[in-house]
């Protein structure tokens, strides 16, 4: 078997002295797949300036990249356009943000038909070879690749939530998407919920028969599962235990001075709860006078989508609230809030993640929330404040579980972390960390594609 990924993006990158991989949780998963099972990865090429096909590495090859070159007007239309005004707003819940322009589903169109005919040319009928679709970014090209490769083995998985029907059918194309996602053998999500949401989707919006996680339509069967996501345990586990990032943390709490340390990491996205949680914070230091100079919490908001006036307005909330907040509270040396609008390296969060008391990640939705992981992870005596409005809530009973809307309650549950008793706080550290060492991301991948293979072994003995 060998296997043909399909993402927005290709993982490999332009470096000074030749190429090199990019960093993230799925090129981490499925490189090592490719490597030994050969195969292609088809993405986007931004530039094209860049080869359309390139074997990788180039001494040596092990996949190959293949590139779908986009023009800035497409890239405008289908990235920018359809997949972070429209659907990434509703599948969040946040409606507010919904930017329904027709000319965005015309550009989708247009893009995921450029990728799905990128896939034909690069696969062969009839080889049992696996096609994996990665996110809301191709919803239409499953549809497009099984018109014309019927006996194909194709899988999905969706890496944000899939919302409930009432929302999702707020959409004019939702029929037209549903359609385009049900040309899989299979479609992954991180948690029951959305599986859940999904089939009602299929049920109601177009009628598909549905039997238990099996959804048949329109001559297709396409099972849906859960297949949470994790991240690479045993590389972050290695970190956290290196010396240079125990040195960084111990150097970080002497920086910030202060007997408690609160840590938010998050991309600057309006669905990460950055602006709510600062209120929920300084409702904390009002109940709290006497945490005043003795806590400090350390907000990193990572740029994202700068384009968007979405984006730029977020980033002026947060600016004005944590200015507020400083101004009210500040003394002397203590600063409450240190806020960073930047990029960090994996090795530098590991030593905040080393460093922090508690971890405060309270997106106001969010289909897993890898970062609580990495926290877990790296933390050695760390509590995690956690969202239950995130597919993580429902594997980690262990945290300290808010509704990121209710700032009173986030704002007690902060002093509850800091005031855990050390043998509790030990308790649910190890039952946070059992759970995540299942949730490795190479166990995801295996298991996804144990899963569609078995679809595929199906489909040649049928």
């Amino acid at each position: 078997m060998s296997l043909t990924v399909v993402a927005n993006r290709v993982p490999v990158r332009q470096a000074d002295d030749g190429w090199e991989t990019s960093v993230g949780g799925l090129t981490t998963a499925l490189l090592p797949v490719l490597e030994e099972k050969g195969g292609t990865w088809v993405g986007m090429g931004e530039d094209p300036e860049l080869p359309k096909r390139q074997a990788y590495p180039a001494d040596n090859p092990d996949f190959l990249v293949r590139r779908v070159p986009l023009s800035s007007q497409e890239l405008d239309g289908y990235y920018y356009g359809m997949a972070n005004q429209i659907l990434w707003p509703l599948s969040h819940y946040l409606i507010q943000h919904l930017n329904l322009d027709d000319t965005f589903i015309e550009t989708y169109r247009q893009v995921n038909e450029r990728f799905a005919e990128a896939v034909l040319s690069e696969t062969e009928k009839g080889d049992g070879d696996v096609i994996w679709i990665q996110d809301y970014h191709q919803m239409l090209s499953p549809g497009l690749i099984r018109q014309e490769r019927p006996e194909a083995t194709i899988g999905h998985f969706w890496h944000i939530p899939w919302p409930a029907m009432e929302i999702f059918r707020i959409l004019p194309w939702s029929r037209e998407l549903l359609r385009g996602m049900l040309g899989c053998d299979l479609i992954g999500f991180h948690v029951q919920e959305y599986v859940d949401n999904f089939i009602e989707s299929a049920d109601v919006l177009l009628g598909a028969e549905v039997d238990g996680q099996r959804v048949r339509y329109d001559g297709q069967e396409t099972r849906v599962e859960a297949h949470p996501i994790g991240i690479d345990v045993n590389r972050f586990k290695e970190m956290s235990r290196d010396a240079s990032i125990i040195q960084e943390a111990q150097k970080f709490r002497e920086r910030l001075g202060s007997d408690h340390i609160v840590i938010g990491i998050d991309r600057l996205d309006y669905t990460k709860g950055i602006r709510a949680r600062m209120l929920a914070f300084e409702a904390f230091l009002e109940e709290n006078p006497e945490y005043h100079g003795n806590v400090s919490f350390f907000q990193i908001a990572t740029p994202s989508r700068t384009e968007l006036e979405s984006y730029q307005q977020i980033r002026r909330e947060v600016d004005e609230v944590v200015g507020r907040i400083n101004g009210r509270f500040a003394r002397d040396s203590w600063v409450p809030v240190n806020y960073r609008y930047r990029t960090y390296t994996q090795y530098e969060l590991c030593a905040f993640y080393r460093a922090a008391d508690a971890a405060l990640i309270t997106p106001l939705r969010d289909g897993m929330n890898v970062v609580t992981q990495e926290f877990v992870t790296a933390s050695q005596d760390g509590v995690l404040v956690l969202s239950e409005l995130t597919g993580a809530a429902y594997l980690l009973p262990e945290a300290v579980q808010v509704n990121p809307y209710d700032h009173g309650g986030v704002a007690d549950a902060i002093r509850t972390a800091l005031e855990m008793p050390t043998g509790e706080r030990e308790e649910r550290l190890a039952g946070l960390k059992d759970t995540i060492e299942t949730l490795d991301v190479h166990n995801w991948a295996g298991n996804f594609l144990d899963s569609i293979r078995e679809d595929g072994r199906v489909k040649r003995d049928a």
